[in-house]
């Protein structure tokens, strides 16, 4: 049964293919600070008995805030929390990653005052309207850079083993792939290598200064009109991987998260995995989208689609009843 598979990824090793990916709790105070109902969540998650623990998306600057309970890695003074929440993770056995992020143009105004995207253009979303971001100067450009940057090391501080730049969902980092928003004419915009010049050097910039290994969630593809499509993605897969990526985990872009409406069942995205899974990246290659049974996964594993496999509500829905059934060496339909 492939999902109970080790994998190597760099210098780690995944005890399975199994991933919580990261989901959104709002458990931190209105600074971004972890709270003991934070940690007891990852401590409830970990006993689905995934080989990697996902943390939530958290804010690396405070313009870049997308909700008023999200956790942040904006400022040292977030580094005993998510030590914790580390801590916690390992102690279950399973590796810990932690997903930055910078909502650009996507937030409203009462929780993030100065939106600021790469062109002044407002970001589309499928399940809410959104209010116009100013236009970036390259000194802000420089700044978002700055700040991934130190939350990687602050990231690395607390012990985790990856850390995951979230370039997916319509916010900051797929704001500037994305030829929709970034209307750009200078080096960070136009051409695809470009738009993900910002995200590059970010990832050289953690490569450089931590020795943590760096995930991006990149969409598959936009499922938006003018968007990214699928060879946009393999492109930009090539320019991350040679900057020192070491893991790609796909989901959806730049109108946001919630599932296409033509799609339907498990793993709805991932077509999109297997995509770049047959580009053969030479990386591990996270899929995602409504994944609930054992019997999917191992569907998923033995044909080549993906290399590990995210499942998050069935996860959030009994932690422990999911255990049961992804460890149970019989193949069960659920």
């Amino acid at each position: 049964m492939k999902r109970l598979l080790p994998l190597e990824i760099g210098k780690k090793n995944l005890k399975n293919r199994l991933v919580v990916p990261p989901m959104a709790s709002q458990t931190a105070t209105t600074e971004g600070y972890a709270t003991n109902q934070t940690i007891a969540h990852y401590e409830s998650l970990c006993q689905s008995g995934a080989g990697l623990v996902m943390v939530e998306y958290s804010f690396v600057d405070i313009s870049g805030r997308s909700e008023p309970n999200q956790l942040g890695a904006h400022s040292d003074n977030c580094i005993q929390g998510i030590t914790k929440i580390a801590s916690a993770i390992h102690k279950q056995g399973a590796l810990a990653g932690f997903q930055l992020t910078h909502c650009g143009g996507k937030a409203q105004l009462d929780v993030c005052p100065d939106l600021q995207a790469p062109a002044g253009v407002t970001v589309p979303a499928y399940d809410r309207e959104l209010p116009k971001p100013r236009t970036m100067s390259v000194d802000d450009i420089q700044h978002w850079q700055d700040s991934f940057i130190l939350a990687s090391q602050r990231v690395a501080q607390a012990g985790y083993d990856f850390v995951e730049l979230h370039c997916a969902h319509g916010y900051g980092l797929n704001q500037f792939l994305s030829p929709i928003t970034n209307q750009r004419t200078d080096q960070y915009g136009g051409n695809l290598r470009n738009r993900a010049k910002l995200v590059v050097d970010i990832i050289k910039g953690i490569k450089k200064t931590t020795n943590l290994s760096v995930m991006t969630r990149i969409p598959g593809q936009d499922l938006y009109p003018g968007g990214l499509n699928q060879n946009d993605i393999v492109s930009v897969c090539h320019l991350l991987i040679d900057a020192g990526v070491d893991v790609i985990d796909v989901s959806s872009g730049i109108g946001g998260w919630n599932r296409p409406k033509d799609r339907r069942g498990e793993g709805f995205l991932v077509a999109e995995a297997h995509y770049l899974k047959s580009a053969n990246l030479a990386v591990p290659i996270i899929g995602v989208g409504g994944i609930e049974s054992t019997k999917y996964i191992e569907h998923a594993l033995s044909n080549n689609y993906l290399d590990l496999v995210a499942v998050g509500r069935a996860i959030l829905k009994g932690p422990l009843e999911f255990n049961k059934h992804f460890n149970s060496h019989l193949d069960l339909s659920s």
